[in-house]
């Protein structure tokens, strides 16, 4: 297994196999062949899972099944332009040595961090939806039907600078979600974005209604979609914590709207118990610098 797991970190560190062409702007030939005979060898040892693995972020994407499925059925992408298609950034930062939770009733739970790297704030999160929680890499926390493409997923806002949620423009709420990296603009800005509703809820939320439309790449078509955002600040914090839960346009009038409103009604933000152990960030950036 060691043998296997040696073949597996040169697999996955293209910088390892191609040392011998930097100077060059052309692929090695010994690149090529390293990276063949990894594969073989990996194929070898039946785990063609981890193989695959490889071809798990593409360059060709396609709205309509991603939307569905919350899957990209586009092709294969290359090294080059991974770096175009990272996760959507939705303000997410875990806790260390935390992990999101899904009981078989629905129940999500999870532990983040908001504020600044200086001054961290632990936030406990919780909401119920009838969906699979999603763990690929595109996502923080999310829940997705397969079939339909209805789904829930958490987002955090820039810090308010002391504004009540009733002090902040519904615009403020808007740009982490349909911000060029936000979630909705996956695949592109959305169009005909529109606010039509915001309220105060009770225990001290906001509830926006939000229709938009995505443009597909393969038809041109725009796809309507609708969806209900909850948001409230918890206590002695200064970020808006938000629970988004979508559906097409279609769907929406055929009861998702319900479904919709019920998981928005069950969330819930709370800081977290105070307790002796340091706030540190789970490291999901393979080492990288994490910003809040």
């Amino acid at each position: 297994m060691k043998f296997v797991a040696t073949l597996l970190a040169l697999y996955s560190c293209p910088a390892a196999l191609a040392f011998s062409s930097v100077k060059s702007n052309r692929p090695s030939s010994s690149l090529h062949a390293s990276r063949r005979d990894v594969v073989a060898v990996l194929a070898s040892f039946a785990l063609p899972s981890i193989v695959n693995a490889a071809a798990a972020v593409q360059d060709s994407l396609e709205i309509e099944e991603f939307l569905r499925t919350g899957v990209d059925a586009g092709g294969n992408m290359g090294v080059s332009s991974q770096a175009g298609k990272s996760r959507p950034q939705t303000g997410v930062v875990f806790r260390d040595g935390t992990d999101v939770l899904q009981s078989k009733k629905g129940d999500v739970s999870a532990e983040i961090l908001v504020g600044t790297k200086a001054d961290p704030k632990s936030v406990l999160i919780s909401f119920t939806a009838p969906y699979k929680l999603e763990t690929g890499s595109v996502y923080d926390v999310e829940c997705r039907d397969q079939k339909t493409g209805d789904g829930a997923f958490l987002a955090v806002t820039e810090k308010a600078d002391g504004k009540s949620l009733e002090e902040l423009d519904s615009s403020f709420f808007m740009k982490r979600l349909f911000d060029p990296t936000g979630r909705f603009s996956f695949y592109g800005p959305p169009t005909d974005v529109k606010v039509k509703k915001s309220a105060m809820i009770d225990n001290g939320k906001r509830l926006l209604e939000v229709s938009f439309s995505n443009l597909s790449q393969s038809t041109n078509a725009e796809i309507p979609r609708t969806a209900l955002i909850v948001a409230t600040i918890p206590k002695g914090t200064d970020n808006a914590v938000m629970l988004v839960a979508s559906a097409n346009a279609s769907r929406w009038k055929k009861g998702a709207d319900v479904a919709s409103k019920t998981i928005v009604d069950s969330f819930s933000a709370i800081p977290s118990p105070r307790t002796s152990m340091k706030l540190r960030v789970k490291d999901r950036s393979n080492g990288a610098s994490i910003d809040f």
